[in-house]
């Protein structure tokens, strides 16, 4: 009994592993030049990155995100306009946001910085602790 919960728990830590890994996007930025005007024109799309909240600090400008299960933490700034979500899609208040919370952010990169746009909080991960207890009854003579 023991060996199949076991089991079961690594299938899912490994699903999640992946699944993690698999969910992080790259950045497109895209420059041209607009004909009719002679101007170069950039356009930014949203890149996101699943992962952990490492710190947040109430007051700071920016949280500490890791990527993936391997990755280093970086720092993504937030601004006034930052959203952040539930898994329902609920608008949420900061104080929901915690470390070691897993979660999606979706940025700009600009300049050297990365710029929250959206944060979808995730529900933690619930590991069930199963509990046996053994009752032993013993008859006077």
């Amino acid at each position: 009994m023991k060996e199949t919960t076991l089991a079961k728990i690594l299938a899912v830590a490994c699903g999640l592993g992946l699944v993690t890994a698999l969910a992080q996007t790259s950045t497109t930025v895209t420059t041209t030049n607009d004909a009719a005007t002679g101007t170069a024109v950039t356009e930014t799309s949203t890149t996101s990155a699943t992962g952990t909240i490492i710190t947040y600090t109430p007051g700071t400008d920016y949280i500490t995100f890791r990527a993936g299960t391997t990755g280093a933490p970086v720092r993504y700034y937030y601004t006034r306009e930052t959203s952040i979500f539930d898994p329902g899609g609920h608008t949420v208040d900061w104080s929901a946001v915690r470390p070691d919370l897993p979660a999606t952010v979706y940025y700009v990169r600009e300049g050297d910085r990365m710029i929250v746009r959206r944060i979808v909080l995730s529900n933690p991960s619930v590991i069930q602790k199963e509990t046996t207890i053994t009752t032993t009854t013993t008859e006077k003579p």
